[in-house]
Parts: structure tokens; sequence; C-alpha cells
């Protein structure tokens, strides 16, 4: 690419532009965000750009300096406050182009006046709604403020509402803008017209990962007599074997305790470097350079194998949590042990 300073760029040649102004390194960190097709799109963008001129440089980072200025707005205030700091800082016009930049590419959630509200007091004014009416808001919410919710709902509706998340797939935006309605809402105009992905497993994965242990416990123990299946689908996102960063040195130790050697070589096989690291600082260095040696003898290993022996040592550490033998470090209620 090699175009006059007056010359319009694209979308794509504009990310191409910012990532080789960025440098090898804040690219690649970006590019850990992005889908495989985008990447090679862009890489091949980047491959055909042969000229950026001081002007192309300067009108690009300030076009990229407005839009994240813009999405820092919105998600301390929404779109209108967003756009009145943005008409004092640019122009009317400016933050025009830019907020709508934004809202042609960027899907700006329902419920947005609901996640600036204080938990506590969502709580009381959406504790005597239906079930399905709480599970549909939570599923907006951040993981944080559905735990805080569902933790202080009465325990015969916590499991329910867990439930109905779970389960929840797909929901009319008709449904969406009715609750919204009744809710007051600021923002039900920027509701995409497309249903609307929400809930599901990792929805209630990541708030039953939030919440304190004893109402995680109630919730599954009540789900496993009632959808077993789900419960156990559930059960095995719960804690990934990646997760084991979470403990600290001393419970690291006692989980290696139960683990059998060839199970261990075999989940580090599939594993990150940090974790490996967080494994090999917690064995004896003669244990350590064996799990090194089986790993590197092994050769390559399915895919498969490296799940199985990974959800063998999660299995094991649940297990010893079950039995406070360690402590996953989570947010919630726990106790604080000292």
């Amino acid at each position: 690419m090699s175009k006059e300073s007056g010359e319009k760029l694209t979308g794509v040649q504009k990310a191409a532009v910012l990532l080789i102004v960025l440098g090898p390194e804040k690219s690649a960190t970006i590019f850990k965000h992005l889908k495989e097709d985008e990447i090679e799109e862009l890489t091949l963008e980047i491959a055909n750009t042969r000229t950026i001129t001081p002007q192309m440089k300067e009108e690009v980072i300030e076009e990229f300096y407005q839009v994240c200025l813009a999405q820092q707005y919105i998600a301390e205030g929404g779109i209108n406050y967003a756009k009145e700091l943005l008409e004092k800082s640019f122009g009317e016009d400016k933050a025009k182009d830019v907020i709508g930049k934004l809202t042609a590419s960027l899907q700006v959630k329902p419920f947005e006046f609901v996640r600036k509200t204080d938990p506590s007091q969502l709580l009381n004014f959406i504790q005597d709604e239906h079930p399905q009416t709480i599970a549909l808001i939570l599923s907006y919410l951040s993981p944080a403020q559905s735990a805080l919710i569902i933790s202080a709902l009465a325990p015969d509706r916590q499991a329910d509402v867990a439930k109905r998340i779970a389960m929840m797939d797909r929901t009319s935006p008709d449904i969406i803008k009715e609750v919204e309605k009744v809710l007051e809402s600021k923002l039900a105009s920027l509701v995409n017209q497309d249903y609307t992905i929400i809930g599901g497993v990792d929805a209630v994965v990541e708030i039953l990962n939030t919440v304190d242990r004893g109402t995680e416990k109630h919730i599954m123990e009540t789900m496993e007599i009632e959808e077993p299946e789900l419960a156990d689908e559930i059960r095995k996102k719960m804690f990934v074997f990646e997760d084991i960063l979470l403990l600290d040195d001393r419970a690291i130790q006692r989980v290696l305790r139960d683990v059998d050697n060839s199970d261990l070589a075999i989940a580090l096989k599939g594993s990150n470097e940090e974790v490996q690291n967080a494994i090999f600082n917690n064995l004896s260095k003669r244990l350590a350079v064996m799990i090194k040696e089986d790993m590197e003898f092994m050769g390559p290993v399915r895919m498969k194998d490296v799940e199985e022996a990974q959800q063998k040592i999660v299995n094991i550490i649940r297990k010893l949590e079950d039995s406070a033998e360690i402590v996953i470090s989570r947010g919630g209620g726990d106790e604080i042990i000292v």
C-alpha cells in the first residue's frame, strides 16, 4: 500500500498502519485477540504496505485515540455521556463521526444502565421478579455483579435462576425491550434487531466461579438432582487445568502428592509455559527433571489424552477443596483463613 496523504484509507489499511506504527511486540499482543481470518487479512495488508507518510501516521493514531476515548466514555456513562464529552473535545461533527463508527461495529449491550446500578439496589428491584426475568438480566451483567445478586436470592431460587441462565440460548429482542421498558431502560433503541445470544453454560460457570463456595455448592447440589447432565457439563468447565495458577505453592504441592507422574507429564504437554513453571517450581529438582524427560521422550500426544489427564488433576483439586485441604482463591463471601 502506498497512498497519497489525501487519499482515503480503508479500515483494514488503517489497522495495518496502526500495527506497523505500534511495533512488533504490541502488535503481537493485539493479534492474540483477533480471529485467524482477521490475522491473515491484516498480515497480508501489512506485507503490502510500502509507504507511510508522517501525515498518514498522525491521522491514523489520532483516529485510534478518539475511538479508544469514545469506548472509555461509553463504558463510564453510556452513549449520550460519550457524545457529550467528545463534542466538548473535538466538536459536534467529529463526535458524531466517532460515535457513528462505534455503533456501526460495536454492539452496545442491553441493560447498560443496570450495569451502572449498585447490585444491592438492583437486588431489591428484581428479587420478586419471575426467575426467568432475573436470569435474563443477570446474563447481561458482569459475573461479579451477578454473583452478588444470586448469592443474596432465597436458596430455593438460586438454583432455579442458575439453571435458567445455563439453559438460555437466544432471546427475542422484543422480550429484551419489554424487560428494559419495565426497568426504565435508557438504551433500548440501541438493541440490535437480530436475535441476541446470551446466557448459556459459560455464563453460569463465570457466575458460579465468582460466588462464595457455600452458594456454589447449594446450586450445584440442587442442579445435580434436577438436571444431572447440565450439572455435569457445568462442573467440567468450572475449574480448568490452567486455573491451577489460582493455587498457592502449598496447595499445588498438596495436589501433586495425589497426582500420577505419567498423568502429570501428559497434562503439562498441552499446557502453557506459566502453568508448567508453577508445577515444576513445586516439584523436587530430581522429579522435575524426570517429568521434563518424560515429556520430551513421549513425542506428540493426542489432545484427547491431554484433556483427560488434565481433567484427572482438576478432579483431584476439586476433591481436595471439598475436603478443605486446599483453598481456591475466589470472590464472593468465602471465609478468610489465617
